[in-house]
């Protein structure tokens, strides 16, 4: 089966965006090897918001060729020829991409309801957050709504020159529900 790794940045105080949507806080630094990061990903997963932010910079975090789905309720149509819009059951779709053949990884990109909403359904195997040295008292949430407890098992850390630590976790399975 296929990985879904959520890779974010967030602050200490477990936001991924400031209360404006904004990542200006996240330091530029070139220790960060994005290449190396997503040199496996083959599929990205985003959510309306996260899509807008992408889509207004001026180029795309991962590489060409990579399937791209954008998760909304309100968006009307897709938003950019070559990328999937998904209106819903997002862990439904989650569970097929996971299903395919092949050893290319999902990469969770964003945002904080749809991570809370793929981990409700047990659609999510790694967590790799990079904590910035900076609290933002109010934002988006690394995952919201969470209606269980996320256990995770720490699988090795990063420390980058600016301060920032990568913590990389595998997410425990959900346990057995009784019949």
């Amino acid at each position: 089966m296929r990985l879904v790794r959520y890779n974010v940045a967030a602050s200490l105080d477990g936001f991924i965006a400031d209360a404006n949507g904004a990542f200006d806080w996240i330091p530029d630094d070139p220790a960060v090897d994005f290449a190396a990061l997503f040199a496996n990903v083959d599929t990205v997963l985003l959510g309306r918001r996260s899509w807008e932010l992408v889509e207004g910079g001026t180029e795309t975090p991962w590489t060409p060729g990579t399937r791209v789905y954008v998760f909304s309720r309100t968006l009307g149509q897709a938003p950019r020829e070559g990328v999937q819009l998904v209106a819903d059951d997002a862990a439904g779709v989650v569970a097929r991409l996971r299903a395919e053949p092949g050893s290319g990884d999902i990469w969770l990109f964003g945002g904080g309801e749809l991570a809370g909403a793929l981990f409700a359904a047990g659609q999510v195997d790694r967590v790799e957050v990079t904590v910035v040295p900076v609290m933002l008292g109010a934002g988006v949430p690394l995952a919201a709504a969470l209606p269980h407890r996320v256990t995770l098992d720490l699988l090795g850390t990063h420390r980058y020159p600016s301060g920032m630590v990568t913590l990389g976790y595998r997410v425990s399975p959900l346990p057995a529900r009784p019949s």
